[in-house]
């Protein structure tokens, strides 16, 4: 296949503003302003990671494309039900064992956006030295699968092809395309693991739980399958957002915990809005302090979240923040924030409206019908409260999408209220990895629930870092959290293999 498209220099210059502000406000915003912060597995708003941006794609052309003829819909039996679609998926064949040697397939589950090259780090990283198949398979409704050949607005303005848009419906898929790959290359004893962050750590728990004679075993980095109503606290996500920052720099806590009632003050005066406007370089006017402080709520978010150890945005900003003059402005000191975060544009904050992303678009919808994280804001973080509101949340999904929102499904259907117990009594063979600095670890399994359902997590980590292409660069902990994670799936493979050689195989 042809490699993914990059950012020229030029395209970098010209597209900047719209592309960092719109990907920062989806980091912690919804359409409707449900404010549920995105699963993806990697950020690119920290001017760091722009620079890195521009770097060849590893998702070459050793990953063929295809395109799956999908069932519309896996669990009626109506007429329309029947539809298919095309759903594309990418092989690289480069280091497959070969179905004579029951070689594992590593399989890695789409997320809330098309493929792309933050999933298959894991893939290239592993498969050679597992003699491993690689597969990618894009999330329904993202990306290049999407049904009825519609573009996703359209989709979803459908009353009648959005209800197809679930998790339910995407591991059936992931399980029918599974099913056929390993028909098609004679494989029916070829391992399965399935790997997947975030979103797609989720999916790849779920997955493991619900067919578990589809996949051997599941890792599932940075995935908050706790994270529901009546299971984690709402304000747990911003307590270790402040956590982290505190961690930085206590000064750097202060004046982002007193910067909010001045942000408030200065808006309460005569043209107070078109001061703060001056003063942190709006695109566009303010017409509340509240566009000021959800832009920087998210912008912290964003830092605590993927706080990885090479670019570790929390330092940077809380070193900008800590460095500004007058010391004693703690405005200036907070768009000194900004700056380090975006480098030095025309205007910051409150851009022009651009078109919504797919990810933006398809995140939207989820979280609206199930994917219901009650994250709200509480007392002792370094943010004003702002409580998780139930009701004004059902209220936004219905001026959205004419639907009421169901909190609690995710966690009927796959057993979330006493997860240790369904996970002890009817699991086996996950490994839930994540990095505590995450804002999201704090809906994790941190703990082991059993021999072959295990935690894996490191005290520095950062969301999904365990999955994205390893370096020479990376820590210690890093290393060794991957190399754990390798040999607990050696030993499922390993088990596995004597278990057919018991059957005579």
């Amino acid at each position: 296949m042809a490699r993914h498209p990059t950012m020229s220099s030029s395209h970098y210059s010209l597209l900047i503003i719209l592309i960092l502000f719109s990907a920062c406000v989806a980091a912690g915003e919804t359409l409707d302003g449900h404010r549920i912060p995105k699963l993806s597995v990697r950020r690119q708003t920290f001017i760091q990671d722009r620079k890195q941006a521009v770097r060849a794609s590893i998702l070459s052309e050793d990953f063929q494309t295809f395109f799956y003829n999908q069932t519309l819909d896996h669990f009626d039996y109506r007429p329309e039900s029947y539809a298919t679609f095309k759903q594309r998926y990418v092989i690289n064949f480069n280091h497959w064992g070969g179905a004579n040697a029951s070689a594992p397939i590593f399989a890695y589950l789409g997320a809330e956006a098309a493929i792309d090259d933050h999933g298959v780090g894991f893939l290239i990283d592993n498969a050679a030295q597992f003699r491993a198949l690689s597969v990618y398979i894009e999330h329904r409704f993202y990306g290049e699968s999407i049904p009825y050949g519609l573009t996703l607005d359209k989709a979803l303005s459908d009353p009648n092809v959005r209800g197809y848009f679930s998790s339910a419906q995407a591991l059936a898929d992931y399980a029918e395309i599974l099913v056929y790959l390993k028909h098609k290359l004679n494989a029916k004893d070829s391992p399965i693991i399935v790997i997947g962050g975030s979103y797609g750590g989720m999916l790849a728990s779920w997955f493991r739980l619900k067919y578990p004679h589809v996949a051997l075993g599941a890792l599932a980095s940075s995935a908050p399958i706790l994270y529901f109503l009546d299971v984690t606290p709402q304000g747990a996500y911003d307590s270790v957002v402040a956590k982290d920052f505190l961690e930085a720099s206590f000064s750097c806590h202060q004046t982002i915990r007193l910067s909010w009632e001045e942000i408030d003050r200065v808006a309460s005066e005569p043209h107070g809005l078109t001061k703060l406007s001056n003063t942190f370089k709006t695109c566009r006017p303010l017409q509340s302090s509240s566009q000021l402080k959800d832009h920087l709520i998210d912008v912290y978010r964003n830092n605590a979240q993927y706080n990885d150890p090479f670019v570790r945005p929390v330092k940077a900003t809380c070193n900008a923040i800590d460095g500004a003059s007058p010391r004693n402005d703690i405005l200036k000191k907070i768009f000194a924030g900004l700056v380090a975060n975006y480098g030095n544009l025309p205007c910051y904050v409150n851009p022009p409206s651009t078109p919504s992303s797919q990810t933006d678009l398809g995140w939207s919808w989820q979280t609206c019908s199930e994917m219901v994280m009650p994250i709200g804001i509480t007392e002792n973080t370094m943010f004003q409260p702002e409580p998780f509101d139930l009701n004004s949340y059902n209220n936004d999904c219905k001026r959205s999408y004419g639907i009421t929102p169901r909190p609690h499904w995710i966690t009927t259907y796959y057993g979330g209220h006493d997860t240790k117990l369904v996970l002890h009594r009817f699991a086996s063979n996950i490994i839930f990895s994540n990095g505590l600095q995450d804002p999201y670890s704090s809906g994790g399994v941190l703990k082991n629930i059993s021999d072959t359902v295990v935690a894996v997590y490191t005290a520095k980590g950062s969301h999904c870092l365990d999955i994205l292409p390893a370096t020479k660069a990376d820590p210690d902990w890093l290393v060794k959290q991957r190399k754990i994670e390798i040999e607990i799936i050696q030993k499922w493979i390993a088990t596995y293999h004597a278990d057919l050689r018991t059957l005579g195989k």
